[in-house]
């Protein structure tokens, strides 16, 4: 890619108990660009990331800036040579205000008298000047927790920017961006490669990585497997460096097991919030993959989280195989057969400081109790290995903490504990979100395998290849209203995205419910 570099990673490897994480890798990122930085879930990415900016010790291998050789040992370091990072799952303060968020652990100070005090002024004047230079108008006293975390993204890099930072490193930062949101920040980091900054982008959508980067570095297994300039490797070509094979279909073939037997019948639901779901009524059959369609705001998790029992409704009735049944919280749906993978990894799906076991088994060790007392360990142990070799966890033990594992490996981690618990309903909130084809494919296979057990699945996606991919049928929701249904022949995204904008223009849902009810028909 020739001279000069604005940052060369020469054979760097890093090493953890049972496992080696990076095996001699190297990359080099050119001024003012977008390098790409790829790799299958646990190929070793974020751990680089982690070395380079001084979370993690590397065992061995050199860094480079603008020619120089550095040493960086903590993140503090890090920010001195000029790289920043913005991490994959956001840590912010919500209740501080947005400068102080900006300025956390290097406040501008005063001296008044003896003492010496946070000079606040200061720090939001220069906090404006900031986000006004990454085209951001928040006010920078109003409290982070009042932003989207599409702007709280922004402000992060307004932070990387206010350091002056080289080099920006942003780990999956769409992730959990609307369109809106993503176009924004685009806009911000052509505005910085103008500048002559150069960001590391780490991601698994194609889409993005064409319509941003100028480089790209693939990884596989903890090992360097080439890089390229953007415009001379092919889609397929990506995706088989990535995985080390050939992926001829992107979706396995649809299984053919959908019965007439309900297994779920909601009827009439209504949220107590009256900005949220209302009148909600759709069946689920046996053997059926449901895929639930519609744009941010539509209320699909709202939804589903209240057939859970995560929040509550004003009026309607749920049925599970044939009986009426009250659910009032998780557990009550847990014992009537009932799991659900939520949309949010971190914040409601793992238990961070346990292990990948605890993880795994907490929903279902009332299985494994001998005598109402004692858990089997023998009988945990053996639930938890078999699930984790089902969905071919990356991970040396079982007892590891879930937190260290990639984003895909937690979120297999997740379905291991509901195959472990056999629902004979599984809610699946967004299950491949943050993860790379090879392991979306792995989790689209185990739905498939699902299904053929006699199982059903509702599925919510924001990505309407994945819906019409992998669904029976298809029911769009559009601001708390179920608005439409589609059989899996008929579907295609320009009559999903029709159903999904329906009453996005004014439309009153409740005029429109005998309709609804006649197109659900």
């Amino acid at each position: 890619m020739g001279e000069p570099l604005r940052l060369e990673v020469r054979g760097i490897s890093k090493s953890f108990p049972g496992v080696k994480a990076l095996d001699k890798i190297n990359l080099k990122v050119r001024p003012g660009t977008v390098h790409a930085l790829m790799g299958e879930n646990g190929a070793g990415k974020s751990t680089l990331m982690k070395c380079l900016f001084g979370i993690y010790k590397m065992d061995e291998g050199e860094v480079f800036i603008d020619g120089e050789k550095v040493n960086i040992q903590n993140p503090d370091e890090a920010l001195h040579k000029g790289l920043a990072m913005v991490h994959q799952e956001l840590q912010p303060i919500p209740e501080r205000s947005i400068g102080e968020n900006m300025y956390l652990g290097r406040y501008p100070m005063k001296g008044v008298g003896p003492f010496h005090m946070v000079d606040h002024k200061k720090m939001y004047e220069e906090a404006e000047k900031w986000l006004r230079d990454v085209k951001m108008t928040f006010d920078p006293r109003a409290k982070l927790g009042t932003l989207s975390i599409g702007q709280m993204q922004s402000v992060e890099i307004a932070k990387a920017v206010s350091q002056n930072a080289k080099i920006v490193i942003l780990d999956e930062p769409t992730s959990s961006l609307t369109d809106n949101e993503v176009d924004a920040l685009f806009g911000i980091m052509r505005d910085l490669k103008a500048r002559g900054v150069s960001m590391i982008y780490i991601s698994h959508k194609m889409a993005e990585i064409r319509q941003i980067a100028d480089d790209i570095t693939i990884m596989r297994d903890g090992t360097y497997v080439g890089s390229w300039e953007i415009k001379d490797i092919s889609d397929n070509e990506i995706v088989k460096q990535m995985v080390g094979r050939e992926l001829s279909n992107v979706y396995p073939p649809k299984a053919d097991c959908m019965t007439d037997e309900v297994v779920l019948k909601v009827e009439n639901l209504t949220s107590i919030n009256p900005h949220s779901f209302r009148h909600c009524g759709f069946e689920l059959h046996r053997g059926e993959i449901l895929g639930f369609g519609g744009l941010v705001g539509a209320q699909r998790t709202e939804l589903m989280e209240a057939i859970f029992g995560m929040r509550h409704i004003s009026e309607g009735t749920v049925t599970v195989l044939g009986k009426e049944v009250k659910i009032e919280r998780p557990n009550d749906a847990i014992n009537d057969s009932i799991g659900m993978i939520t949309e949010d990894r971190r914040g409601t799906g793992i238990l961070g400081c346990l292990s990948i076991e605890d993880n795994v088994a907490i929903s279902s060790y009332r299985n494994y109790v001998d005598g109402g007392v004692m858990i089997n360990q023998k009988k945990v142990d053996a639930v938890v290995k078999e699930n984790i070799a089902k969905l071919s966890i990356k991970t040396p033990s079982s007892k590891t903490l879930i937190q260290s594992l990639s984003g895909g490996n937690q979120q297999k981690v997740i379905i291991a504990r509901w195959l472990a618990n056999n629902p004979d309903i599984l809610i699946m909130d967004e299950p491949t979100r943050g993860i790379d084809v090879g392991a979306k494919y792995e989790i689209y296979q185990i739905m498939i395998d699902l299904v053929k057990q006699g199982k059903s699945i509702i599925m919510i996606s924001s990505e309407m290849p994945e819906l019409i991919g992998m669904s029976n049928r298809i029911i769009v929701m559009c601001n708390g209203s179920i608005t439409g249904q589609l059989g899996a022949e008929e579907a295609t995204q320009e009559k999903i995205m029709t159903f999904a904008t329906k009453f996005a223009l004014g439309e009153e849902a409740e005029e429109t419910d005998d309709s609804t009810e006649k197109e659900m028909k």
